[in-house]
């Protein structure tokens, strides 16, 4: 139920802004309207907001101070990322909706991800010239054949629609003035552009939007982008059937069908299948979300098509038989490194699409089966990777015998996805993580539209055909995906909301930051920094640089091997990029961001009463 934005607002006029330091956020993005500074964590109880960037989470709270519920500023401050991370999210991309109802007590979930064009086959990914697969970089990534449907614009008014109080038109207000005014150029948003020149100029319309001049911006300059502006005030005003079933829809269409190309590219740039019927026929689920108990908890996530919910329920399901806060700190996390590695071969075994592969979501979930799979954790030596996935249609919570391995086959890592976390003061909490899969998406710009489109088709298993694999390539479907959007109750209330991107990383760094704060003691903002390894069912574990200084002696004597975390898909050596709230005892709401990975995130708060 809606409610009442008017009685809203009357009730919200009082509150100020708050955050510790000195961050002047007394009126966000109007005294300075290009926001630079970020802030870490913040402290409140009138409504929070955690992102990556300062101006998507002014966005957030301009909302929220006028009287807007979580669901408002979740989508104002998507809709602003799509502005000044266009490299990570936007309307040419999907995501995860996660939403708390205060009223109800109830977790919802809506699955906003890109779907397989209906003419897309196995073949599509085939080079006709050679007869082999087409290599994943540079040919698959920048290429029309691995645009899925995006799914964002609809779930922002199908969020809107279930839990807003706001039109889209008021909810795109904020990004729509920011698109139009600019932001600040950072270090991140230069070099990012830079990873990408070549991609980027293989198209005129990328080209002439990210490279003016042949260049990357420069730091400290101010970016504008009039054509998504024009974008969002068309949905605006016309609503999101414009991007379906509208002019949008052919211009999309035929981007993907027929690329941009410029003419001195070397780049061979693969087309595509989508056509506006595959526009018009996509839906955004809304779905039962997970649910697992930890500790007491009760941890709600996102069920497939994404294995967030799923791999993240059923580690922890695997931890709840141990005791991390009484074992030394190299022995707990031994035991969250074996716990991921396990969850993650059944990840890899039995999580696809359930539209069109037999999910054993309850199998993976359920306690028992946790029970039976942590009976393959020793406790003084690792186990040779990758392990073997547990059998979901026989177990007790006894110790069987080992199956055969089942090694994951996804080509890439989505780190340039996006997450935010909302909370009102009326209790209502979203966990938002939205993405257009790697850095720069297919690196095609729809021209004159100002966003950037999707390569999420590569989260397919393309690089071999296996029928036993729910993860193969099918028309319609929705690729498996790692997001992993969180939200936390004690005693039926929300406690913590979390979320990351990162690609497979996404779901250890939940994971990892889960056992910080639950069960080694750590504050949210301590949870967040501490350094971070993943383990996805690989033969080394990647590590951060300060991980590996803690850690690497005593895991390596018990049998790990850890490598470095860091590649062309991972700038920095960084895992993850975690954005949380947690609503304490009293009402008190603590919004932590990263402090330093991609450049720090922004936390901000409202001063009131819940």
């Amino acid at each position: 139920m809606k409610r009442s934005a008017t009685v809203a607002a009357c009730a919200c006029a009082a509150l100020t802004l708050s955050a510790f330091g000195s961050l002047p956020l007394a009126a966000p993005a109007a005294a300075d309207p290009r926001l630079t500074e970020k802030q870490a964590t913040a402290t409140g109880s009138g409504g929070a907001v955690s992102t990556v960037d300062a101006d998507a989470s002014a966005a957030a709270l301009s909302v929220l101070r006028k009287g807007g519920n979580a669901v408002d500023a979740a989508v104002a401050a998507a809709a602003t990322l799509g502005v000044t991370e266009p490299y990570s999210a936007g309307i040419g991309g999907g995501g995860y909706f996660v939403h708390y109802d205060a009223e109800s007590g109830e977790v919802s979930t809506l699955d906003g991800r890109e779907t397989a064009p209906a003419a897309l086959s196995q073949q599509d990914f085939i080079d006709p010239a050679t007869g082999e697969r087409y290599p994943f970089s540079p040919e698959l990534v920048t290429s029309g054949v691995a645009v899925g449907v995006p799914g964002t614009a609809a779930t922002w008014q199908r969020a809107l629609d279930e839990w807003g109080t706001l039109s889209l038109k008021k909810a795109l207000a904020p990004a729509i003035r920011t698109a139009d005014r600019g932001f600040v150029v950072d270090e991140t948003f230069r070099e990012q552009t830079l990873d990408n020149k070549e991609r980027f100029a293989a198209f005129d319309s990328s080209a002439e939007l990210f490279l003016p001049g042949g260049d990357a911006p420069e730091v400290g300059s101010t970016f504008k982008n009039h054509d998504l502006a024009a974008t969002y005030r068309q949905l605006a005003n016309k609503g999101v059937d414009e991007f379906y079933t509208g002019d949008l829809a052919e211009e999309i269409s035929s981007t993907v069908q027929a690329p941009p190309i410029a003419e001195d590219t070397d780049l061979p740039v693969p087309v595509g299948e989508m056509t506006p019927e595959d526009l018009a026929d996509y839906e955004v689920l809304e779905q039962e979300p997970t649910q697992v108990g930890y500790r007491g908890l009760e941890v709600f996530g996102m069920a497939p098509s994404s294995s967030g919910g799923t791999t993240v329920g059923e580690a922890l399901g695997i931890l709840d038989g141990f005791d991390p806060s009484g074992m030394s700190p190299a022995d707990a996390q031994h035991h969250y490194l074996e716990a991921s590695a396990l969850a993650y071969a059944d990840r890899g075994r039995y999580v696809g699409d359930p539209a069109f592969v037999d999910v054993p979501t309850a199998a993976l979930t359920d306690p028992v089966f946790a029970a039976e799979r942590a009976c393959e954790i020793d406790p003084d030596s690792a186990a040779a990777k990758p392990v073997a996935p547990g059998d979901v249609t026989d177990y007790d919570g006894q110790c069987p015998s080992s199956t055969s391995g089942w090694e994951e086959k996804e080509d890439t890592e989505n780190v340039s996805t996006t997450h935010l976390t909302t909370a009102d003061r009326w209790g209502n909490v979203v966990s938002y993580t939205l993405t257009i899969e790697q850095t720069g998406g297919s690196g095609i710009t729809v021209p004159g539209r100002g966003f950037l489109l999707n390569n999420e088709l590569t989260d397919f298993t393309t690089a071999e055909y296996d029928p036993a694999d729910p993860n193969r390539v099918e028309p319609g479907k929705r690729p498996r995906s790692s997001m992993a959007p969180t939200i936390v109750l004690k005693d039926g209330e929300p406690m913590l909301a979390l979320g990351s991107p990162g690609g497979s990383t996404i779901i250890t760094t939940t994971l990892q930051t889960l056992i910080n704060r639950v069960d080694l003691g750590m504050s949210l903002p301590e949870a967040i920094a501490a350094p971070r390894a993943s383990q996805r069912n690989t033969a080394a574990v990647t590590a951060e640089p300060e991980y590996l200084d803690t850690y690497a002696d005593d895991l390596e004597s018990l049998g790990h091997t850890l490598t470095p975390s860091g590649d062309s898909f991972t700038p920095n050596a960084e895992i993850g990029a975690v954005a949380a709230i947690e609503i304490g005892p009293d009402g008190t709401l603590t919004a932590a961001a990263e402090p330093r990975r991609r450049g720090g995130g922004s936390a901000m708060v409202l001063e009131g009463e819940r």
